[in-house]
C-alpha cells in the first residue's frame, strides 16, 4: 500500500462513527490548548480534517500537508497553504511560536527526525501540541487483534501508520528539550461501529478520566521548548519601540495549493 493510499484511507475512516466520536474530542482539546497561546507565527502539519489552529489568534497560520501524499490528502473544502515533508521543513531555526502535530508522526516516514526538525524551527518557549492515538487502549487492543488474526477479525482503526505509545513519545520529547505541561487522554469507550452504540457508552467519558485515565484511545499534549540557560522575564521594564515581527523565511520550492 502507498503513502497516498493510506492518508486516503484515514481521511476516509474520519467519517465514519468512531472517527468523528474521536474527531470531536481532538477538536475540543486543540480549541483549549491554543486559545490563549500568542505569538505571530503558528502551523500545522497533517490532517487537515482538523482545523486545530481555528481557536488561535496569530495573525500567521499555515496548514501544511506532506509532500508525497499531495493536495489529494486534503478535503475539497479545506486550503493547504504548504506542502512538505515533515522531516526537512522549509522554515529558518526558531523561527515559530506554535506548531500542531494531530496524527502527524504516525504517518512520517521518521517520526523521530520529524520531530528533531519541529524543535529545530520552534523558538524557545514555544509550544508544540500532539495528539496520537494509544497503543495502550481498548481500542489498540482492537487494532492488534485485526493485524494478528485477519480473517477472524477485521482491522478497527486505519491500516497503516505506526502508532506512538504516549511514554516513549514523552522520552522523545525530553531528549530534545521539550518540556511536556498539559497532557490529556480521551475516547475511553469500547470500539464501536455504530454512533447509535458510542452514544449509549457517552457515560464512560467522566469515569474513564477518573479512574483509568492512560487508557484512552488517543492522547493528547503541550509540550514547551527550553533552551538551558534562557528564560523569559515577560514585559521590560524601559519602554522600547515595537518593532513588528518578520516572517519566517520559507524555502522557494514550498508548493501552495489552490
Amino acid at each position: 500500500m502507498t503513502r497516498e493510499a493510506s492518508i486516503i484511507e484515514l481521511g476516509a475512516w474520519l467519517q465514519t462513527p468512531p472517527g468523528r466520536y474521536l474527531l470531536d474530542w481532538e477538536q475540543a482539546q486543540f480549541d483549549a490548548a491554543v486559545a490563549d497561546l500568542f505569538g505571530f507565527h503558528a502551523l500545522q502539519l497533517g490532517l487537515p480534517e482538523l482545523p486545530g489552529l481555528r481557536a488561535n489568534r496569530m495573525p500567521h497560520r499555515w496548514l501544511g500537508a506532506e509532500q508525497a501524499a499531495g493536495s489529494a490528502a486534503a478535503p475539497a473544502a479545506v486550503q493547504l497553504d504548504l506542502l512538505c515533508d515533515f522531516d526537512a521543513l522549509p522554515f529558518d531555526s526558531n523561527s515559530l511560536d506554535l506548531i500542531l502535530l494531530p496524527h502527524a508522526l504516525e504517518l512520517a516516514h521518521d517520526p523521530h527526525q520529524a520531530l528533531r526538525e519541529v524543535e529545530r524551527v520552534l523558538r524557545p518557549e514555544g509550544r508544540l501540541v500532539i495528539s496520537g492515538l494509544n497503543p495502550a487502549s481498548l481500542w489498540g487492543l482492537r487494532q492488534n487483534l485485526g493485524r494478528y488474526s485477519p480473517g477472524q477479525s477485521p482491522l478497527f482503526l486505519p491500516q497503516q501508520g505506526e502508532f506512538i505509545g504516549y511514554w516513549r513519545l514523552r522520552d522523545w520529547l525530553r531528549l530534545l528539550s521539550l518540556e511536556v505541561g498539559a497532557a490529556h487522554f480521551g475516547a475511553y469507550s469500547p470500539p464501536l461501529r455504530t454512533a447509535r452504540w458510542l452514544e449509549r457508552w457517552a457515560w464512560i467519558e467522566p469515569l474513564g478520566a477518573r479512574w483509568w485515565p492512560v487508557l484512552g484511545a488517543v492522547y493528547f499534549l503541550v509540550a514547551v521548548k527550553r533552551v538551558r540557560g534562557m528564560r523569559l522575564v515577560g514585559l521590560e521594564r524601559r519602554s522600547k519601540p515595537k518593532r513588528t515581527a518578520a516572517a519566517p523565511v520559507v524555502a522557494t520550492h514550498q508548493h501552495k495549493t489552490k
